[in-house]
């Protein structure tokens, strides 16, 4: 009840953020069912944990969702995923999501939204491209096309110094 009290009158702040609660066996099929309905989704962590996982296999990957957990003056901000520390070092992890949290973080917790579109924008269009990391690899991606973390990473980099020079 005090969630659902609180949320309701933190929602008035944000007017254009429309409020449905929903179950969390209904959110879960909801998400499978039509995740474009879904543009914030706010809950506590266990649920939170549930939905992030499930969510994860609809972008491809755990290495593709970024995640903000904000309070009322700070925020982290981090990839849904764990450390993986069994491939700690050996230029395999995805990086992106860890890069759309610093969008996130940008976004949120500094305003600085042109910013935050432009890294978005980065991961986008390095995504159109055609460019992978394995995890999100398909049998049909051209080998050239599968990169590492160090060179997916700079291809983003590359692209946020190209919207930044425009």
């Amino acid at each position: 009840r005090l969630w659902r009290e609180t949320v309701n009158e933190v929602a008035t702040d944000y007017p254009e953020v429309k409020l449905v609660h929903m179950f969390i066996d209904n959110a879960a099929m909801q998400l499978i069912k039509d995740p474009k309905q879904f543009d914030v989704v706010v809950t506590g962590n266990m649920f939170g944990d549930i939905l992030t996982d499930e969510a994860s296999q609809i972008a491809g990957s755990l290495g593709m969702l970024a995640s903000a957990s904000v309070g009322d003056s700070v925020g982290i901000y981090e990839p849904i995923h764990g450390s993986a520390p069994d491939i700690a070092g050996q230029n395999k992890a995805n990086p992106l999501a860890t890069i759309l949290s610093t969008a996130l973080l940008l976004d949120i917790s500094f305003g600085m939204k042109e910013e935050s579109q432009a890294v978005i924008g980065a991961v986008d269009a390095v995504l159109k491209d055609g460019y992978r990391t394995a995890d999100i690899a398909e049998s049909t991606t051209p080998k050239d096309k599968i990169l590492g973390t160090d060179a997916i990473g700079q291809q983003v980099v590359d692209r946020i110094k190209a919207a930044v020079a425009s």
